[in-house]
């Protein structure tokens, strides 16, 4: 559960680092650069740990579909609150593949 937290964590501020400054057009691009930079510094203080902590309880692929996963939770809801775009069908469809994808890598044949 350790690492399904710090992952989540570390997404969250991924997105921001990585989606954040589109709402500031009008910023000039090496501001929002060493913006995210920083910001982005705290994702990789998480990142770093749950991946570590995680591996042996899950092999690599397993750590990362479940980032994976995570990145699309977070990002939706970061897009239609912060961003206000809206949710569309084909969005759901193509996250719901990669979820599927997740039943293959954590299914043991």
């Amino acid at each position: 559960m350790l690492t399904v937290i710090l992952l989540t964590a570390s997404n969250i501020f991924m997105t921001f680092a990585w989606y954040g400054h589109l709402k500031f057009r009008e910023v000039a691009m090496w501001k929002v650069i060493l913006a995210s930079w920083g910001i982005a510094f705290f994702e990789y203080c998480l990142m770093v740990p749950a991946n570590r902590y995680g591996y042996g309880q899950f092999n690599a692929a397993e750590l990362k579909t479940i980032q994976e996963i995570i990145t699309l939770v977070v990002f939706t809801v970061f897009s239609i609150i912060y961003l206000k775009e809206e949710l569309r069908w084909n969005y759901i469809v193509g996250f719901l593949l990669i979820i599927a994808a997740a039943f293959f890598i954590f299914k043991k044949w």
